[in-house]
This record gives structure tokens, sequence and C-alpha cells, in this order.
């Protein structure tokens, strides 16, 4: 995380003695990333954060990818994935690898308390609110936000209001971050970047709860790249911490907050980038003037991005490269390695002349080939692959 934040009570030096009301020791976690050599946040807790009571297998249902294959675009409507539960468990499996595993949650309830020991998470917000609680403090969510959450944050998901809450859910195996390129040596935001610290929000004060015998799902690696589930049971809740400093912790960007980059002529995904992971970037495409050229095309050119499979997540407005192929809101299109992709018949010349696009889309471009889970097969298009034979509407 590019800056430092304090909240709640901290002692003066870290590592010494800070003690409660009644005289005892606060007790210290350090959470840090790549062992003590990145970074970190240090958290003061009313009780032992190691107390666990039980120790028991979780075996949520599992779905096995299978390879795109035969090779083809695809186009998966998330909207007939009706069936609400909460933004853990009802989290619908749609593409994975090695790397990053991308999935589609209807929550309509609380989630229980959760923690990702297996890598970061970008928790994006099509529609609804949502109040995060973490062992950080709390964080408020609306639509077009981003959570970044980081690996083995204790979580869970309140959401709030009459709507069901419509997330777009990116696990990593590593650590999303900002793109180098728009830091600093020092991890400040350069001036070139379409976003800055002032964009991002972080908890403000700490939770307090108190309970004891609190479950706590955890996700974590098995063998090779298993995945298993295990269910803690603390002591203590986890949300006892009274103060934390450091700049590892959980924190939102709104994508309407994002500053897009544009040119004379059109400008390549790497213009809309907004973070990256191990082996994966995640772009967004937002409403924006468009380019300027006296003979420009504003749509995107044919393009085979021969190291990597673009999936894209249409949240809003109007993709005008998309016109006529049954794109809709909520859709997600996947253009694999193997096959050149672009504009629908009729969008590049449609385009001419425009002046700006009123669109909002999430894309998440992976370096190694995703595969398809049951839930994206169960509501897809499969008309889509063939929607540029078509003639131009």
């Amino acid at each position: 995380m590019p800056f430092y934040r304090s909240v709640g009570q901290i002692p003066d030096k870290r590592h010494t003695q800070f003690r409660q009301a009644d005289g005892s020791l606060y007790s210290e976690e350090l959470m840090g990333q790549e062992g003590f050599s990145s970074d970190s946040s240090l958290l003061y807790h009313r009780f032992r954060p190691t107390a666990i009571s039980a120790s028991t297998e979780h075996r949520p249902e599992r779905v096995e990818p299978a390879p795109n294959h035969p090779l083809k675009p695809r186009h998966f409507r998330t909207h007939k994935l009706d069936a609400a539960g909460d933004a853990v468990f009802g989290r619908n499996h749609l593409l994975s690898n090695a790397d990053v595993r991308i999935s589609y949650a209807v929550a309509d309830r609380p989630s229980p308390l959760y923690r990702n020991a297996i890598g970061d998470e970008c928790i994006y917000v099509e529609s609804g609110a949502a109040r995060v609680e973490t062992s950080f403090g709390a964080l408020d969510v609306g639509q077009g936000d981003y959570l970044i959450m980081p690996m083995s944050t204790i979580y869970r998901v309140l959401p709030q209001g009459d709507e069901p809450l419509r997330t777009l859910v990116v696990e990593s195996t590593g650590h999303i971050t900002p793109p180098k390129r728009y830091l600093s040596v020092r991890g400040q935001f350069l001036e070139h970047s379409p976003y800055c610290e002032r964009d991002i929000r972080g908890p403000e004060e700490p939770l307090l709860v108190e309970d004891e015998d609190v479950d706590v799902y955890v996700q974590h690696r098995g063998r090779g790249s298993a995945t298993l589930w295990t269910k803690f049971t603390y002591a203590h809740h986890p949300f006892d911490v009274a103060g934390w400093d450091g700049c590892l912790y959980p924190w939102v960007f709104s994508i309407h907050d994002y500053e897009p980059i544009t040119g004379r002529i059109h400008q390549p995904p790497p213009a809309h980038q907004v973070f990256q992971g191990p082996n994966f970037v995640v772009c967004n495409f937002v409403p924006r003037k468009v380019d300027y050229h006296p003979d420009a095309i504003p749509v995107p050119y044919n393009h085979h991005n021969v190291d990597s499979d673009e999936v894209m997540f249409y949240c809003g407005g109007n993709y005008e490269a998309r016109r006529g192929s049954g794109i809709e809101q909520g859709s997600i299109s996947l253009h694999p390695s193997g096959f050149t992709h672009g504009p629908q018949p009729g969008a590049a010349e449609r385009s001419i002349g425009a002046e700006s696009f009123d669109e909002l889309a999430v894309m998440v471009d992976t370096f190694r080939p995703l595969e398809l889970c049951e839930p994206a097969l169960d509501v897809e298009d499969t008309n889509y692959a063939w929607t540029w034979n078509r003639d131009p509407a």
C-alpha cells in the first residue's frame, strides 16, 4: 500500500509495553508481506490473536474448472446467476488458472468471518451497498467501488439496504497493488498516475467487538495448487483491535475517481490499468472523451494479445465496440489467446466522429490461459463466438 496510516490507540514506540486500563499488556500482531521484508502493519489486540479453541475441516462444494476447448471466445450473462447467498460462500466461480480466480456473487445476507490465506482479493461492487468489517476497522462500499483486501485479513461483508449486493471478485495467489509505473521508489503516486492517495479510503476507527468462541473460515493452500478450508474457533473475537499503524490494510478506490488517459489516436489497455497482480492486470474503462485526431477511429482495432486471455466485465453505460453482440449489463466476455478479437461489424464506422464514450467496464488480463467453471457454462451465450459474422446493424 502506498502510504502510512494510523488508527486508534498505539504506543509512542513499537514493540514496547502498551497497557490496557486494567494494567494488562495489549497483545501485538505484526501482519506483514514477504516475511519481514515488505509492507506491514502492527495491530494491538485486547486478547491474544493466537488463542484458538478448535480447528475443524470445512468442505464447501468444489468447482472443477475445465479447459476452454475447443477454443473460442465466450460470453457469460452473470445476471442469470440469481441464487442469492452471502458474499463469500455465495461466490459463483467462473474462470480460473494457477494465478487468479474470477467469481460473481449476489449477496442478500451477512457473510461469516472469513480469511483468505492464499492471496489478496479485489472486490468490485457492480450494484448495491455493504459495510465490510475487518480487524482494521470498517469500510462502507457502494456501486463502482473496488475493495482491495490484503491476504489473511479477517473480514465479513454485511449488505446494506433493500438491493442485493452484486460483486465481481478477483482472488489472487499473491498481492494486488497499484501499477509500479504509477509509484515513486518510496511508494508515492506520481503525477502521471490516473489516481492518487486522496482518492483512497481506509478504515477510520477500530471496531472493538466483544465476543467469545467465534468461528472464522480460512481458505488456505493445500498440496500443489489445491485449495483447502479450515474453520477456526477463536477464544475471543478477532475484531478486538484497539489501534494499529502501518502500510498494509484494506482500502477502497472508486472507479468514478479514475481519471482516464486519452490521446489523439486510440489508447491501448495499459492506459486504462488500475491494479497489477502476479501474472495478471486489472484495467477499467470509464466515461471519457475519445480520440481527437481528425481521422481517428475511436473504437479498438482488432488485436491478438498472444500472451494473455482478456476478460471484460460490462457494468454500465454503452460499450460501443460490442454493440450487436448480445452484451448487456453484467455480461462477461472471454477473448482467449489464440483468437484475434476486435470490434463488432460496423462498430468502427459508427464510432467515427464520436467525441465521448459513456461506458463502464472492468477488464482482467491474465498471462496464463483461463479455464471455465460450471457456473459460467450454465449462463453462457453460446452464439457469441459467431457474432463477428453478422452484417453491420
